[in-house]
């Protein structure tokens, strides 16, 4: 409709235009508007430039993802592929590997991804490992290395709120997209899909948007700092807060992901009783329920819940602190054991029958 009136004001123009005649009816001729004069703009501002040259550097590791499905047709002869979805990643090392978010390339049997580069050349990826505690996962392209630009990895353990942070992903499909702002906020906790938590997360004010998921979050000097996940989006868009898992969390995830595929973690070998049941005892804390056979648990004299010859229930060992942090449920406790490496020795107090001890327990690996 836009286009029409348009199209119709220009006619109308016409008729005005030939009707300046003097007169013996000679044509006068119409003067052209003059053109506006255009005003240097002098140099770009430091920052400007800054911010310029990032993006150019940083822009080519950034990959736009396809998550892809396999369907048949109603007599299952002919299969054919169907887009399931889009999000970001970027470039982890020359032999292939590509980083993004679990959550954009999860998917069931049938399921595949492609990997667009900067490029605009399209590789199909292969899943090389997921950690969905964290929403990392690692697919790998077959892209000569040429074509590959790593990105500089940071660490997240030095960050402060105020740092100007910087956004590279592909927001509604929208390839290549650039958004800054800062750090907002710092150790917040999200939660993953699975419903466990993230720590340590990132909250930036950068605009992240569907489809920014699984690209690089950035500092000034365009190292990798976390990779964009979430969003606080109360009405369905962006309002300011973005989340980002720290960059440290990925760089314990990552190279174990590329040797083995799976992510080994720190712990102790204990089930643990569901919250609600430790807050209907009045309690607060890890209540152990049991304790694995030749754990470190175990081997460090936790003790589990269990019954007397009477019938009666005994409560384990409830843990209270680690290293003298508050341990206040049972996420609490997953945290701060996940902040230790295997092999590490550390203090676990518990509440034993009201009274407080100490126990030094080695840290195992749990996958």
């Amino acid at each position: 409709m836009i286009l029409v009136a348009l199209a119709a004001a220009s006619a109308c123009e016409l008729p005005a235009r030939e009707a300046r005649r003097d007169a013996g009816g000679a044509s006068l001729p119409v003067a052209s508007p003059a053109a506006a004069p255009v005003t240097p703009r002098g140099d770009l501002s430091e920052a400007e430039q800054s911010t310029i040259a990032l993006f150019e550097s940083a822009s080519p590791s950034v990959v736009y993802i396809t998550n892809l499905a396999v369907r048949r047709d109603f007599l299952g002869f002919n299969a054919f592929e169907i887009p399931q979805g889009t999000g970001s990643g970027f470039v982890w090392d020359q032999d292939g590997h590509v980083v993004t978010n679990y959550h954009v390339v999860q998917g069931g049997p049938g399921q595949r991804a492609m990997v667009r580069l900067a490029d605009q050349s399209e590789w199909p990826a292969e899943p090389v490992g997921f950690d969905p505690d964290h929403d990392v996962a690692v697919l790998r392209i077959e892209a000569p290395p040429e074509r590959l630009r790593p990105l500089p990895r940071g660490t997240s353990r030095d960050l402060r709120v105020g740092q100007y942070t910087m956004a590279i992903g592909n927001p509604f499909g929208l390839d290549q997209t650039l958004t800054t702002g800062v750090i907002s906020a710092l150790n917040r906790r999200i939660r993953a899909q699975n419903g466990r938590p993230i720590q340590g997360v990132i909250q930036t004010d950068a605009a992240i948007n569907p489809g920014n998921s699984g690209g690089p979050l950035l500092d000034s000097a365009g190292r990798v700092i976390g990779i964009n996940t979430a969003i606080l989006a109360p009405e369905g868009s962006y309002v300011g807060i973005g989340f980002a898992v720290p960059v440290d969390t990925v760089n314990r995830a990552v190279p174990q992901l590329i040797t083995s595929g799976r992510v080994t973690r720190p712990g102790i070998g204990v089930s643990l009783a569901q919250q609600r049941v430790v807050r209907e005892l009045g309690l607060e804390g890890a209540l152990v329920v049991d304790v694995a056979r030749g754990s470190a648990a175990e081997r460090a004299g936790l003790r589990p819940t269990r019954q007397d010859t009477s019938g009666r229930l005994v409560l384990g060992d409830l843990i209270v602190a680690v290293n003298g942090e508050p341990v206040a449920d049972a996420e609490d406790l997953t945290l701060r054991l996940e902040q230790r490496q295997i092999g590490e020795t550390v203090r676990v107090t518990v509440d034993r029958n009201g009274r407080r001890q100490d126990l030094d327990v080695r840290l195992q690996a749990l996958e």
